[in-house]
């Protein structure tokens, strides 16, 4: 049985979903079983369809509308904490080979959930299930635990000249 590691995929830069995306369709490809679950998200961004097309890939959202730009309501809150418990639950059946755990970060910044709610989640891990944790604000308890990870910087972005999220590429 292989080991399985927990990676960390954070920073203001772009790409942190669209590698764990990449990560994703490498090991369905390779034959591995995949479950994608995406915090605070409840948008239908394109890699919603991704389970129509890949065998073997799940994505949940447990989100819903975006909230970034004002405070959470406790439907928000309630979403996540379903996601806390459901991924929880999966990560302690050990059905997946790799688990991710989009933008549950972003979570733990506008206080859906506590740190000790994720560090619980995360110990019921079983060995062999490789955990990628994906957003923005990663904090040091997670860092400390992760065996990689990697920090998105942002050095150039073309929002900044006003361009919308484009379909396929942003959303």
């Amino acid at each position: 049985m292989e080991n399985g590691y927990i990676h960390i995929y954070t920073g203001n830069g772009k790409g942190k979903t669209t590698a764990a995306l990449g990560l994703s369709l490498r090991a369905v490809c390779a034959g591995k079983k995949v479950f994608f679950g995406q915090f605070v998200k409840g948008m239908k961004y394109s890699e919603v369809k991704a389970a129509e097309y890949l065998p073997n890939f799940e994505i949940e959202q447990f989100g819903r509308t975006c909230f970034i730009d004002k405070d959470p309501e406790i439907e928000d809150i309630e979403c996540a904490n379903v996601g806390i418990k459901e991924c929880s639950e999966i990560l302690e059946k050990g059905d997946y080979d790799l688990v991710v755990l989009d933008e549950l970060t972003i979570g733990l910044f506008y206080k859906l959930f506590t740190i000790e709610d994720v560090l619980e989640m995360i110990k019921k891990k079983k060995d062999n299930i490789e955990l990628v944790i994906t957003g923005r604000y990663a904090p040091d308890e997670l860092i400390l635990i992760a065996d990689l990870v990697t920090e998105m910087k942002e050095i150039k972005h073309y929002y900044t000249k006003g361009v919308e999220a484009r379909k396929g590429i942003e959303s």
